[in-house]
Order: structure tokens, then sequence, then C-alpha cells
């Protein structure tokens, strides 16, 4: 499995539930946030292409995007083959 980086904020529902699937599919989860860290948030709307709301998700290089997309990549049966490659 590949390393899955996350950027995320405090109080995000969907940071959460983005989070808690990646780890029950067995993914190593690198978390940023981007309320503490100085930079990352620039850092995230940049490899986002300029999306600014939390969680952005990145397997790899791949962006994933958000909470949503991460949920229907997985109801596609693409989570799974995109982790293992990652």
């Amino acid at each position: 499995m590949t390393t899955v980086e996350v950027y995320t904020q405090p109080l995000c529902g969907f940071c959460t539930a983005a989070i808690r699937l990646l780890k029950a599919k067995g993914a190593q989860v690198v978390e940023h946030d981007v309320s503490t860290a100085p930079g990352k948030r620039a850092e995230m709307m940049q490899r986002a292409n300029g999306r600014r709301t939390t969680p952005q998700i990145f397997v790899g290089d791949t962006h994933v995007g958000g909470c949503d997309d991460l949920y229907a990549l997985d109801s596609a049966g693409k989570l799974e083959p995109l982790l293992a490659t990652g």
C-alpha cells in the first residue's frame, strides 16, 4: 500500500470520514493540518488546482479530490487498485 496524503483541518467531518475509509482500506495516511502548519493551505491549493476545501486527498502523485470524490472512487471499485499502485 502506498502512503496517502490528506490535507485536513480541525472539526471537519468530511476529513474524518475520508481518513476512516482510507485506514479501513489499509492505507498509511499522512495528515497535513492546513490550520496550524504555515504554508500548507497554499501548498494544498497549488497541488489541488486551486481547490480550497478540505479534505484534499493525494494517493502518490494522483489527486483524488475531496471526501465525496474518494467515496465515489470506492463505490466504482477503483480505490483499492489505486491504493495498490499509487
